[in-house]
């Protein structure tokens, strides 16, 4: 008996190898179905994410914040 492991994909109905298979015409084969995790398009996660901070956060004080903390100078003035 012979074992290998191929990819293979299912469209409309068919499973299609994607790789050389060595088998006759009307040879019975025991197939397993292992499904591989989907790729995730970065896009698609990007897209996914979106107003995941919806009403968590106030904005408009965060940008405040963050204006006023740029005002602070805490480096050390160069003497020249």
């Amino acid at each position: 008996m012979m074992s290998k492991t191929i990819k293979a994909r299912f469209k409309n109905g068919v499973i299609e190898p994607l790789e050389e298979v060595e088998l006759e015409e009307g040879e019975e084969i025991t197939l397993t179905i292992v499904r591989l995790p989907k790729v995730r398009d970065e896009k698609d996660a990007f897209k996914e994410s979106r107003g995941g901070w919806k009403e968590l956060i106030d904005c408009e004080e965060l940008k405040r914040k963050i204006y006023k903390d740029r005002l602070i100078h805490t480096r050390p003035e160069v003497k020249l």
